[in-house]
């Protein structure tokens, strides 16, 4: 008796280490992206087409899709942004949508832990629902694809992909005023880092370019080295600011600095720069 349960014991054991494992044909993915100083996170599953009509077939138009396959996509991001012009709170959202030939309506659902579509549609969940254009891939998606294109430092667009369609929707995130509380707290105190990326913060957004000016030299005045791409960003800053001659002679600097280390990006930016300014 007790071999015979010894013998069963084992074929029970061995059953459940013998379970076969498959692809499944809607494979998960997650997706990470940096936009600015914010953190996404997408979680989806990838259906391919496999010979079908994806829309206005498998995917029928104007009926709300879980935006994928299996369990419902969702979307997280760690800062508030703007989803198509309408402020969302930082959190973890389902990605619904309903398609259409034309255009398709997207929303942002507060519940996350719905299998697909919820069985019962609940309005008051509705975090955000915004239209957005459809367009015309010249190239079949075969796997359904989310990804973050078209990047500025406080901008992207979240582009869901299928078949011969795709979808932009614009997100704006608050990278400017990550940034400025980040200075303030950095330029408690202060080193050469944080005066030059202070300084090149304030150049390529328009500020106060005088400011910018003081904490470049300050940056430069804390190392004993100048380096090429410090010498660079400088050179610019004197340039906007009106002094045209300091501005040639950083740059020429960096351009010497940037030749002896080998970076022919910054000799040939230099030698445009310094062309624009009339060294030569």
């Amino acid at each position: 008796m007790k071999r015979i349960l010894s013998l069963l014991i084992l074929l029970f054991i061995g059953a459940l280490n013998a379970q076969v494992q498959t692809p499944q044909p809607s494979p998960s993915a997650t997706l990470k992206q940096v936009v600015g100083l914010t953190q996404f996170e997408v979680k989806y599953s990838r259906p391919s087409m496999n010979k079908r009509d994806i829309f206005g077939g498998l995917v029928p138009y104007d009926k709300l899709w879980r935006t994928g396959a299996n369990t419902n996509t969702t979307i997280s991001f760690d800062q508030d942004i703007y989803f198509n012009g309408e402020k969302v709170k930082t959190g973890t959202y389902s990605l619904y949508t309903k398609p259409g030939e034309k255009e398709w309506i997207v929303y942002l659902y507060s519940t996350t832990d719905n299998w697909g579509t919820p069985q019962e549609w609940d309005e008051s969940k509705i975090v955000t629902e915004t239209i957005v254009e459809s367009k015309q891939l010249p190239t079949q998606t075969e796997a359904f694809t989310i990804e973050f294109n078209n990047f500025t430092k406080s901008s992207a667009h979240l582009i869901l992909k299928w078949e011969n369609t795709a979808v932009n929707i614009p997100i704006e995130v608050p990278t400017d005023e990550m940034v400025m509380k980040s200075i303030e707290k950095s330029m408690k105190n202060p080193k050469s880092a944080d005066y030059f990326n202070v300084a090149v913060y304030f150049l390529e957004t328009d500020r106060d370019i005088n400011q910018a000016r003081q904490w470049i030299d300050k940056a430069m005045e804390l190392r004993e080295d100048k380096p090429y791409w410090m010498l660079r960003q400088q050179s610019l800053i004197y340039a906007k600011s009106g002094f045209k001659n300091k501005a040639i002679s950083l740059a020429t600097q960096s351009l010497e600095a940037a030749k002896k280390a080998g970076n022919r990006d910054y000799v040939e930016m230099n030698k445009t720069s310094l062309k624009k300014w009339g060294a030569y």
